[in-house]
């Protein structure tokens, strides 16, 4: 698991009302807590994001990658990577 870092951290705080209908995190450290606390993880290409939720046993019924990205739960952090938040 990699730690979150400023990239991962500023990603969360510019999207997650794509998630949250309200923010819940205000600053890059706000957001570090938020995303300990829930378990998120950040993967290193949208295979690895399709391996996650296939672990997880959540039901994509056939989704294709780009569907896959669409999920609220994924962000493109903008480097290859993912964060995926459970919410």
């Amino acid at each position: 698991m990699h730690e979150f870092d400023d990239a991962v951290l500023q990603c969360f705080l510019d999207n997650q009302l794509q998630l949250f209908p309200q923010p819940v995190a205000d600053s890059l450290e706000a957001a570090e807590a938020f995303l300990e606390e829930c378990m998120a993880v950040v993967v290193d290409s949208l295979e690895e994001v399709v391996e996650y939720f296939e672990e997880e046993g959540i039901d994509m019924d056939g989704a294709t990658g780009d569907e896959i990205l669409e999920a609220d739960e994924v962000f493109d952090v903008g480097d290859g990577r993912y964060l995926i938040v459970e919410g």
